[in-house]
């Protein structure tokens, strides 16, 4: 679904973005971006994204590499805060819940019928 070839966690602290390993807290990859202030991370299911001193990154997620980069210029060096219109490829969380309480329910009707 991601592409990614291992599952992983994304931090955003002082002027870095940190990918580490969930399961054991191991550090995979770090990339210092421009700054030294607070750093923002959005993983949309399939892009990861990063703001600090008032600019975007797009990173690669599976080595931490800048893929692009916009300065917002004329628009000063404040928090960035980010949303996307992607979302996940599958179903929201409630939708994929409530589809798997119809299939319950019909599954036990099926059975006691």
């Amino acid at each position: 679904m991601t592409g990614l070839k291992q599952d992983l966690l994304f931090a955003g602290i002082k002027n870095c973005v940190v990918a580490l390993d969930p399961r054991d807290g191991t550090e995979v990859w770090r990339n210092k971006l421009k700054g030294s202030t607070f750093v923002s991370v959005l993983w949309d299911g399939e892009a990861l994204f990063a703001t600090s001193q008032g600019e975007v990154y797009r990173l690669d997620p599976s080595s931490g590499a800048v893929m692009w980069h916009n300065p917002l210029k004329g628009l000063g060096m404040g928090l960035v805060c980010l949303a996307s219109t992607q979302g996940p490829v599958s179903s929201t969380p409630y939708e994929t819940t409530a589809a798997q309480l119809q299939r319950q329910a019909a599954a036990a009707t099926a059975a006691t019928a």
